[in-house]
C-alpha cells in the first residue's frame, strides 16, 4: 500500500509542479517550487549530502547538492522526480515514510494556492496515513514537551504519543495529524486539555 500511495502521491506533485512553474510559493517558508523539487531530489540521487538536513555539520553538502539540482532546466528537474531513483524501484523500497513525505510535500504545493480545499483521500490511503501518525507522531511531538494524545475524527480511534497526565488531545483527520506533526497548517483539527499544553504543542517547532 505505501508503494502505491507513494506512486499516485509522486504523479500528482509532479503534474502540479508543471501547472504552477518553478517560481511559485509553497507552504515550505522560502521556497518556490523548483526550492522543493531541488530538496527532494536530494533526498533521492545524492543520500550522503541528504544528511544534512538531519545533521548541521553536513548542511554545506546539502546546500551545494541543491544548488547543483536546482540548476537543471524545470521541466527537467520534474520529469527526473517523477521517476523514482534505482534504489526506490526495488519492490518494499518506497517505504512507508517515503510516502508520506512525497503526501506532505504535494500538500505544500496544493495549500499555498488561493483556490484549495482538502481533498478526499481512500480508506486505504487514510489508514497509512494514521499508521505514520501513531508510531512516527512519538518522534515528531517532543520538541513540545507535552503528553499528547489523537483521534481519528472518522473513526474515534485514538493514539498516545506522549504518555503524561493531563494529555493534549488533538482530533483530526489522518491526513490532517499527519500535517500538523510535520509542523505544517492543518485544517479542521480540534484540540483539547490544559490551556498551557494545547499553547506549548501549537507553538512547537513539531517535526524537528
Amino acid at each position: 500500500m505505501a508503494t502505491s500511495f507513494a506512486r499516485r502521491e509522486r504523479t500528482a506533485l509532479c503534474d502540479l509542479a508543471l501547472a504552477l512553474g518553478p517560481d511559485a510559493p509553497t507552504r515550505c517558508t522560502g521556497w518556490s517550487v523548483r526550492d522543493l523539487l531541488a530538496h527532494l531530489l536530494v533526498r533521492e540521487h545524492h543520500p550522503l549530502a541528504a544528511s544534512g538536513i538531519a545533521v548541521p555539520a553536513f548542511s554545506g553538502a546539502t546546500e551545494r547538492a541543491m544548488a547543483e539540482e536546482s540548476g537543471a532546466p524545470f521541466a527537467q528537474m520534474v520529469e527526473r522526480l517523477r521517476t523514482p531513483a534505482l534504489l526506490l524501484r526495488v519492490p518494499g523500497a518506497d517505504t512507508l515514510l517515503s510516502a508520506v513525505e512525497l503526501f506532505v510535500h504535494h500538500e505544500d504545493l496544493r495549500r499555498a494556492t488561493d483556490d484549495w480545499h482538502p481533498r478526499p483521500l481512500d480508506a486505504a490511503a487514510s489508514r497509512l496515513l494514521w499508521r505514520f501518525a501513531r508510531a512516527g507522531g512519538r518522534v515528531l511531538v517532543r520538541p513540545a514537551g507535552v503528553p499528547v494524545r489523537l483521534v481519528r475524527a472518522d473513526t474515534g480511534a485514538s493514539a498516545t504519543v506522549r504518555r503524561g497526565e493531563d494529555p493534549v488531545v488533538v482530533t483530526g483527520l489522518p491526513a490532517e495529524l499527519v500535517l500538523m506533526l510535520f509542523d505544517r497548517p492543518a485544517h479542521g483539527l480540534q484540540y483539547a486539555g490544559p490551556a498551557g499544553r494545547v499553547s506549548a504543542l501549537r507553538s512547537a517547532d513539531l517535526g524537528a
